[in-house]
């Protein structure tokens, strides 16, 4: 038996129905009897019709996708600070806080189970990330308009965000301070300034 009853299936605008099934993930993600996290018991937790959930997402990967990218958005902004190296210390700043919380590990797990299963779901998962590749870009695209030089989409995620991802999956928390900016010296290719532990 899972932790909260099922909500009551009432009728949803279509926002409404994507705002319930988002919770509901989170919900299961955080259930702390391990409650199975699969489109019917999504579906019962929300209050929607199975159906809805296919229909709108196609499969749990790609609903998992839209739930951390979501979320990201709202978390961990691509803020215009007026320089690349702002752009990327504010980023991994907020990175560093998002990973910080239980919600923010739930949603590395999460990453983790939208791993696909089969092309077709890779194809729907992908449509998510692209979104944050996309935001990503426009942090290059802005450093260039500048006269800046960016880093290679590739090589700001292996050394911005990939760092930060493993730390949350073997539980180790960044240090108190520091670490934002030493990720970013480093993917901007210049001298380590060690982090406070």
């Amino acid at each position: 038996m899972t932790s909260k009853q099922p909500t009551p299936r009432i009728r949803k605008s279509s926002e409404q129905v994507r705002s319930a099934v988002h919770q509901a993930v989170i919900d299961l993600l955080s259930d702390p009897q391990g409650a199975d996290l699969t489109i019917p018991a999504i579906a019962q937790r929300a209050g929607v019709n199975h159906t809805s959930i296919y229909r709108r997402w196609g499969s749990r990967e790609a609903l998992l996708a839209d739930v951390v990218v979501t979320r990201l958005e709202r978390d961990w902004p691509l803020t215009d600070t007026g320089t690349l190296r702002g752009d990327l210390t504010a980023w991994a700043q907020a990175g560093v806080a998002s990973i910080r919380t239980p919600e923010g590990r739930l949603l590395v797990r999460a990453v983790a189970l939208s791993m696909p299963a089969s092309a077709q779901a890779q194809g729907e998962r992908a449509q998510h990330f692209e979104r944050r590749i996309h935001a990503i870009e426009r942090i290059r695209q802005r450093a260039a308009a500048r006269g800046e030089n960016p880093p290679p989409l590739e090589q700001i995620l292996d050394q911005l965000i990939a760092p930060l991802y493993l730390r949350a999956i073997f539980g180790i928390d960044p240090p108190a301070t520091g670490y934002p900016e030493l990720l970013v010296n480093r993917l901007l290719n210049n001298p380590d300034e060690s982090p406070t532990a």
